[in-house]
């Protein structure tokens, strides 16, 4: 009887050994998908932000070249906007790639600049997309004034709609 004890003796670990290449495996294909997919949203996410705070910059930018009187501080906080707006990358950075830019530190740099120039020009700001900040003010309300989207939610909350007709016979 030929029967070899040795590859009984590592029969566990072989098992163990196999199992664990095909989790990883298998996790590194669902991981590059749920990666990619959530990318995709929190990038949805800062641009909606960064398109809000270009169009205010845009929008105070006509606003002041329509006055005619400009004020130096406003003009440079819009212009500084707008430039930190305009470094801020288009594409997709490949991971293959190397870049020096610092995304995290470029976006606290432009919400930092906006806030000067609402401070600036006298108006409150919001930050749009700031989720840390939106559950915040839906959680509790009561230690700031309601913007326009917790107004929006307070009053589709106690809205009432009309009876339903009933067309059966």
């Amino acid at each position: 009887m030929d029967f070899d004890l040795e590859s009984l003796v590592h029969l566990e670990q072989s098992f163990y050994d196999e199992g664990y290449k095909d989790g990883f495996d298998h996790g590194r294909i669902h991981g590059l998908i749920e990666g990619r997919a959530l990318g995709r949203e929190k990038g949805y996410e800062m641009w909606e932000e960064l398109g809000f705070y270009e169009g205010f910059a845009l929008l105070w930018k006509a606003i002041q070249e329509s006055k005619g009187g400009r004020d130096d501080r406003i003009v440079h906080n819009i212009r500084h906007l707008l430039e930190l707006i305009a470094r801020f990358p288009r594409v997709n950075p490949s991971s293959s790639e190397t870049s020096d830019l610092d995304i995290p530190r470029l976006f606290r740099q432009i919400r930092s600049r906006y806030r000067a120039l609402c401070a600036t020009l006298g108006v409150r700001p919001t930050l749009r997309a700031s989720a840390s900040i939106q559950t915040q003010e839906v959680e509790d309300p009561g230690n700031s004034p309601p913007n326009e989207r917790t107004l929006t939610r307070m009053i589709d909350d106690t809205h009432v709609s009309a009876p339903q007709k009933d067309y059966s016979f």
